[in-house]
């Protein structure tokens, strides 16, 4: 087995020389994908793969040991990291600042692969400007009991919900047995504004299909329903972007899919060996997500309206968060009762 392989990858400024160690070690055991494999499918999607990541600040999913070891999220830009790979400062919610990865061109995917990066977890913005959102994120993420049979027909629900909004929403799997929806938006509103914009998306979807979608942020609330993640949109909270490898046994893939297909596919045929194929075959459902980029003003103004008229406003962050503005207390339901 080869100790290492150097890569010659073409790229804007030029030809990158990409080192892959070890490039016969196997990362999924289930289906025999090698390390060697991942970095060559990331060079395979990479023209599509940079559209969604460039210029973004991307967290990456690392699993050095391969899908059966400890994978951790690296937020800063790893030490002994060539000098073209692109960096911006972002800031965390607690106040402290990093530099993160931004992709800028096809190496920088070799090179992250090679230290054992599985996803790409890119923020929902681009520089210069990295406080204000350019996408708007959906995910719909199946509890117990449900799966991506029910994750898809609450997404319908989405899509008409959008449309009333104005909204052009695009959508793909998961990786897993969720659906995310994306929408490119105007960089008008912080993260808070986004934020509160799909807190009213997802009381719209829920009103009209409760008994399958719902905004409980407690588990023990949500039932056998689709859960919409709210807090994917809040700062430094990320999804794993379109065409990222996901940490899956049969080396799943997240894929962009049009709304017709998205009906009709199953999410375990998307993965690192059926992928490139799927794509020379379709092209990107997400080609097109740069061509309009959208409002936020009708479902804020939802936002405000429930607030007015319901009573329902702000709703929980993670725990990891400062207590911010408006929130309610972060208590389990059940506990707030036993202390009652």
């Amino acid at each position: 087995m080869a100790e290492h392989l150097e890569l010659t990858v073409p790229g804007p400024h030029g030809d990158r020389t990409v080192r892959v160690s070890s490039p016969g070690k196997i990362y999924f055991p289930e289906r025999g994908i090698t390390k060697r494999q991942v970095v060559e499918y990331y060079l395979a999607v990479a023209t599509p793969l940079l559209a969604v990541l460039r210029d973004r600040p991307t967290t990456l999913k690392r699993f050095p040991d391969g899908v059966a070891g400890e994978p951790f999220y690296a937020k800063r830009v790893p030490k002994g990291a060539p000098e073209w790979v692109e960096s911006v400062r972002i800031t965390f919610p607690s106040g402290r600042a990093a530099d993160e990865v931004c992709p800028t061109e096809p190496a920088v995917l070799a090179w992250a692969a090679n230290l054992g990066t599985f996803d790409f977890h890119p923020w929902p913005v681009r520089r210069p400007d990295v406080d204000h959102p350019d996408e708007l994120r959906v995910d719909l993420d199946p509890q117990p009991g449900t799966g991506f049979g029910d994750a898809v027909r609450v997404a319908g629900v989405l899509r008409e919900v959008l449309a009333e909004a104005g909204l052009t929403g695009y959508p793909k799997t998961s990786g897993g047995r969720g659906v995310h929806v994306l929408v490119r938006i105007r960089q008008e509103w912080d993260f808070v504004q986004v934020r509160h914009a799909v807190i009213a998306l997802a009381r719209e979807v829920e009103r009209r299909a409760p008994t399958e979608a719902t905004t409980a942020w407690w588990k023990e609330e949500r039932g056998e329903r689709v859960f919409l993640d709210f807090n994917q949109a809040a700062r430094d909270r990320t999804v794993a972007s379109a065409w990222s490898v996901r940490g899956t046994p049969r080396a799943t893939v997240s894929t962009p899919v049009t709304w017709d297909q998205l009906s009709t596919v199953d999410p375990d045929d998307f993965d690192v060996l059926t992928v490139p194929d799927w794509l020379a075959e379709h092209g990107d459902a997400h080609a097109e997500i740069d061509a309009e980029a959208f409002g936020l003003e009708r479902l804020l103004e939802w936002y405000e309206r429930d607030e007015r008229d319901r009573g329902l406003g702000e709703m929980p962050y993670p725990p990891d968060y400062p207590k911010m503005p408006g929130e309610p207390p972060r208590v389990q339901p059940s506990r707030a009762k036993q202390a009652d």
